[in-house]
This record gives C-alpha cells, structure tokens and sequence, in this order.
C-alpha cells in the first residue's frame, strides 16, 4: 500500500510517499511515514496492525512523532547515520529491526555512510525495493526547483541534492546498484515520484553509470 502527499517547500510543492508492508502476523512495516486523516488511517488499520515505522533518513521525520503518539507500541527504525537527528522528534528503538519475517530486510544503503534505508521486500515473483531519497522520479513538470535539486527528471536518477548530502562513498552506491540489478527486481517504489514497474534492473543500472 502507497500513499502521496505534497511538502509544501519554497517555490514548489514536493511529492512524498508513504509505503507500507504487510508483514507476517498483519504487522504493518510503515515506511517514511506521512500523517493521515481519521478515515485513511481506519483503511490503514484495516489492511493491518502498524508495528513498524522506519524513518529511512534525517529529512523525513516530520510525522513520525505523531505516529508514535497513536500507537505507543510502534517500533521506531531509523539508519544509525540519522538516529540523532531522528531523536530529536521521536525516540529510536533499533537501527536494526527484527520483522520476524525472511521476506521483508532493512539495509542501510551503502555508499551513505549509515544516513539511507531501504526495504527489500520478496515474494514468489521476485523482489520489490522500496528506497527513498537516493532515487528521484518526478516528472520534469514538476518546476525549475525540483529539476535543479535532481529529483524531476526524464529517467530514474540519483538526485543532485541526495549525492550531496547523503552519498560519501559513489563507488559502494553505484556496487550496490548492479548488485540489486543482477536480482530480480520487479518493481522499485521511491519516495519522491513515480514507481519504477518496468525494466527495473536497467533503471538501477542506468543509475549505476550515472554515478
């Protein structure tokens, strides 16, 4: 399950999204979380039990505190380059989540220096990547603002921005690329733009090159 919501930023409207899985058991791994209205949080609860928020990085810790205030139970992830900053809205419990199911991992992307998460997500058909502010995918339409920052572009890419605050090390992010390129990928959901649903393994290699 997705949901989108724009981040009203100076000159321009961001598009964000909230990814959740549905673990083994009904538990709910809630990725970069946004805050909902009652009746979109009824059908979230619905779908399942939010067990899980991962915070995947610094920037996106916006709505995690009122997350936790709804469900004190709520297991709070972050990347260990990030829990400080995370900790200053919302306590940390792990930066290495057990979700009691083989099917779904928390990596700390390399490359980041522990500041990115990603989920791999598995099933019978292959593997779903559900990664954050290291892959742009807005439209070019999106404005001058997001296309200077990276994340509006014509192909999936690695944003100017998220090089530049996030990645230290190219030559493990870009390994890391062909590594997720050589498996089979299905589909590829980012936080900012649209889903990657096809020829996902060329998309990460593409990027891979674009390092």
């Amino acid at each position: 399950m997705t949901v989108t919501g724009d981040l009203r930023m100076p000159l321009c409207l961001l598009e964000r999204r909230m990814t959740v899985i549905r673990a083994k058991g009904g538990r709910l791994v809630v990725y970069s979380a946004l805050a909902l209205d009652e009746t979109q949080m009824r059908v979230l609860e619905a779908f399942g039990s939010p067990s899980f928020l991962i915070v995947p990085n610094r920037y996106h810790r916006l709505d995690a505190c009122s997350w936790k205030q709804r469900y004190p139970e709520l297991v709070v992830v972050a990347p260990s380059g990030a829990r400080a900053h995370v900790e200053q809205v919302v306590p940390v419990d792990t930066c290495e989540p057990d979700f009691q199911d083989e099917a779904v991992r928390f990596v700390e992307v390399p490359g980041t220096a522990g500041r990115e998460a990603a989920l791999e997500v598995r099933d019978g058909q292959g593997l779903t990547l559900v990664l954050n502010d290291i892959v742009g995918n807005l439209p070019r339409s999106h404005g001058f603002v997001l296309r200077a920052l990276g994340f509006a572009t014509d192909v999936p890419r690695v944003p100017r921005m998220a090089r530049r605050v996030l990645v230290q090390d190219v030559q493990a992010l870009r390994a890391q690329f062909e590594a997720w390129a050589e498996q089979p990928v299905e589909r590829i959901v980012v936080s900012h733009g649209r889903p990657i649903l096809s020829a996902a393994p060329q998309a990460l290699r593409n990027m891979a090159r674009s390092l």
